[in-house]
């Protein structure tokens, strides 16, 4: 296992990138049989899932959409316990299949706050598609449909995933020591 130091804090490799890879062709999968003969739009939160959604995206080979939003709650290794929206939906959402894309749902605070205001412009359906779901953690009630995998309620980074500003350029998901 290789170690990493980010900043001042050290971790070591708990995904490996081809484990990754794999699982995310599996989403794809059922996403593709799920949405056959529909055209959903994918809403990914930045900043933690764009590498997530960029792969994923690949690997859905039917009529899809794609956008981006950025949410955040997160200082550091620690959430702030506020969702800041700091990028908008310009997409209307009406009538439409949507499925959102995160990087993880750890207490699921951040959806929790914004999946009313989706709900409020009536989309057809919504779903969730998370490459991480800490479920010990999670304490507000969410329906994960495609979950990448669950993982423990430990800190984690790469992959899209970050410690204050930095690893998100990892291909690997790596877990603090």
């Amino acid at each position: 296992m290789a170690v990493i130091k980010v900043h001042d804090k050290s971790f070591e490799t708990y995904l490996p990138e081809d484990q990754i890879q794999q699982r995310i062709k599996e989403l794809a999968t059922a996403i593709n049989t799920d949405y056959a003969g529909k055209r959903p739009l994918f809403i990914a939160i930045l900043n933690g899932s764009f590498m997530f959604a960029a792969d994923l995206f690949k690997h859905v080979n039917i009529d899809a959409e794609l956008c981006f939003i950025k949410l955040a709650s997160y200082k550091g290794m620690k959430s702030s316990g506020n969702v800041v929206t700091s990028i908008g939906l310009e997409d209307d959402l009406f009538g439409k299949d949507v499925v959102i894309v995160e990087d993880i749902v750890d207490t699921g605070k951040t959806l929790h706050n914004f999946l009313p205001k989706l709900m409020h412009q009536q989309p057809k359906s919504l779903k969730i598609a998370s490459l991480l779901h800490k479920s010990e953690a999670t304490e507000y009630p969410l329906t994960i449909d495609y979950v990448g995998f669950d993982i423990p309620n430990k800190f984690v980074v790469g992959y899209g995933l970050d410690y204050d500003g930095l690893g998100r350029n990892l291909k690997e998901i790596y877990q603090l020591i």
